[in-house]
């Protein structure tokens, strides 16, 4: 793994945190954000984490020449969807998490129902985000970004996805079940992150697929190496709660299988996730990087 690959991804998480930043300061509308709501806003998206998602809309971007504030824009809306999705997950009702990135969850910071709506706040906010001029002058590229985030977030993506694994607890899922169900809750939008960067560089729709494969490669590989830290990392090193899954009854690739062979597979998937990327050549090397990197992280 390349220095240049740590390098980019500072600067892609230095990039989001700027705008995420700038999008929860200067708050357009009719009336003012309740402060409460905001703080409580800012708490869920601001501070710790690598910020993937938005590292590989701006490194898909970048591999076809698009860069700037339009490009972060869009980095940030897609962080504000995932953290909105994590703030609904950890309350009681659904994960029932007390801690998330080393700190208090935002039920626990605040209370659950300054959660729930900035939960809401936040994904509303994402869109609000794409559909504006300042994000891509050209109306049709905003329309796509905005059905693209909308389809992987919703019931056929994330939303659908992490339905289906609450289901699962009560029923055991053959492993073909398994992938479909973590293929919409986690991948959707590692999917959409490397086809939008893909959309705002304005790549042939080959270049476009070749990229969205790799999303979904990057998206089993991240799942898998998740699944393996709760199965075995310290509540230290991952900033969050662990051994939660089996207990709860979670159907994941490492409880049906076993950690060796769920090892095995993550170790496929980042080998087929580095070929993806093979007719970019050295161009690719950082998001090639990017996915070793996500198969072996610590948490």
């Amino acid at each position: 793994m390349t220095g240049n690959f740590q390098t980019r991804l500072k600067s892609a998480a230095s990039a989001t945190e700027a705008a995420l930043v700038r999008l929860l300061t200067d708050t357009p509308g009719t009336h003012p954000w309740p402060e409460r709501l905001l703080d409580a806003m800012r708490y869920a998206v601001l501070g710790p984490g690598k910020r993937l998602r938005p590292f590989l809309v701006i490194e898909s971007a970048r591999l076809f020449g698009a860069t700037g504030e339009g490009v972060a824009r869009v980095a940030a809306a897609l962080e504000c969807i995932h953290c909105y999705s994590l703030v609904h997950d950890d309350l009681p009702a659904m994960d029932d998490d007390d801690l998330r990135r080393g700190r208090p969850t935002v039920h626990k910071a605040y209370d659950e129902a300054t959660a729930i709506l900035a939960g809401d706040a936040l994904q509303t906010l994402a869109f609000a985000v794409l559909a504006d001029p300042a994000t891509d002058a050209d109306a049709a590229v905003r329309l796509t970004l905005i059905s693209g985030l909308a389809t992987a977030s919703g019931a056929g993506g994330m939303a659908g996805g992490q339905m289906l694994d609450i289901v699962a607890e009560k029923q055991r899922l053959i492993a073909e079940e398994i992938r479909h169900m973590q293929a919409m809750k986690t991948g959707a939008l590692f999917r959409y992150a490397c086809e939008a960067g893909a959309l705002l560089g304005r790549a042939s729709a080959e270049k476009r697929e070749r990229l969205t494969a790799f999303g979904a490669e990057f998206g089993l590989v991240f799942q898998l190496a998740d699944d393996l830290i709760d199965a075995e990392g310290a509540t230290e090193t991952a900033g969050k709660a662990t051994a939660k899954d089996a207990g709860r009854g979670k159907a994941t690739l490492v409880g049906l299988d076993g950690a060796a062979a769920a090892r095995r597979e993550l170790r496929a998937a980042v080998e087929r996730a580095v070929d993806i990327l093979a007719p970019f050549g050295a161009h690719g090397s950082v998001l090639a990087d990017a996915a070793r990197f996500a198969g072996r992280r610590d948490g």
